[in-house]
């Protein structure tokens, strides 16, 4: 995954509505929920929860599908996954061969 990208998704799931709106998806599972459902069960009105989903879904967190007359929004479980091993890829490596190069620099 880019670091933009990355940055991308970790943004939006910053904000407190987004959080919501993914947790909500999560917990519906592979199924997922149509926008209106969504919108019952956080209290959001129509326009902000276009906005807020929106953004999820330019991230590549939330994927969208038209049913007939409705939208079934479905979190995607891995962008992530991909966010976190972006997160974890360097876990433990060390900085042992930075600071040798370092000390031949001085």
């Amino acid at each position: 995954m880019e670091r933009k990208l990355a940055a991308q998704c970790l943004s939006e799931l910053g904000n407190l509505t987004r959080l919501d709106i993914y947790r909500l998806l999560v917990r519906a599972g592979l199924d997922g929920m149509i926008i209106s459902d969504i919108q019952a069960r956080l209290g959001a009105a129509p326009s902000t929860l276009a906005f807020h989903l929106s953004g999820l879904v330019r991230a590549g967190l939330v994927s969208q599908e038209k049913v007939g007359r409705e939208v079934v929004c479905r979190a995607n479980h891995r962008q992530l996954t991909a966010v976190v091993e972006f997160l974890r890829e360097e876990c433990c490596k060390g900085f042992d061969d930075e600071l040798v190069a370092l000390r031949q620099a001085s």
